[in-house]
C-alpha cells in the first residue's frame, strides 16, 4: 500500500471515482487531488515549502494525471514536473497517465517523460490497481 498519491483531473465525478476505487482496493493511505495542472503545481510548490521546515512530510509516490484539462493540460503539467526545481522532492514520484485520449500521438509523446511509468485509459478499477501492484 502506498502512503500517498494525487490524482490530477479536472472532471468532479472521475476524481470521486477514483478516490472510492483506490480506498476499495486499499492501495493507498492518503489520497489528495487537484482539478487541473495548475492546482496541482501549487501543490508540489506548498509541498516543497513545507518539506524544508518538515521533514517527515509524506509526499505523493504515485500521481494518476488526466492530460485534457482546462486552465493548465497534463502536458503543461509534465513540463513543469519535469524541472530542476522539483527534481530533488519529486524524484520517487512516478506517474501514471490516466486519460480518455485514444491518440496514438499521445500515448507515443508520454513515453518522452522518464516520470511516466504507464499510459491507462479511463476509467480506473480495481483490475488497474492490482495491475500496478504486481509491476
Amino acid at each position: 500500500m502506498l502512503d500517498k498519491i494525487l490524482c490530477i483531473d479536472d472532471d468532479s465525478i472521475t476524481l470521486m471515482l477514483c478516490k472510492k476505487v483506490i480506498s476499495k482496493a486499499q492501495f493507498s493511505k492518503e489520497i489528495d487531488s487537484a482539478v487541473n495542472g495548475e492546482e496541482a503545481i501549487e501543490y508540489l510548490d506548498k509541498l516543497l515549502l513545507d518539506s524544508k521546515s518538515d521533514k517527515s512530510l509524506l509526499i505523493p509516490q504515485l500521481i494518476f494525471l488526466d492530460l485534457n484539462m482546462p486552465v493548465m493540460n497534463g502536458w503543461e503539467f509534465l513540463d513543469i514536473f519535469c524541472s530542476k526545481k522539483y527534481l530533488d522532492l519529486f524524484s520517487q514520484t512516478k506517474i501514471i497517465v490516466l486519460s480518455s485520449t485514444i491518440d496514438p500521438r499521445d500515448i507515443e509523446k508520454v513515453k518522452s517523460y522518464p516520470m511516466v511509468i504507464r499510459f491507462l485509459s479511463k476509467p480506473i478499477t480495481t483490475k488497474m490497481l492490482d495491475f500496478i501492484k504486481t509491476t
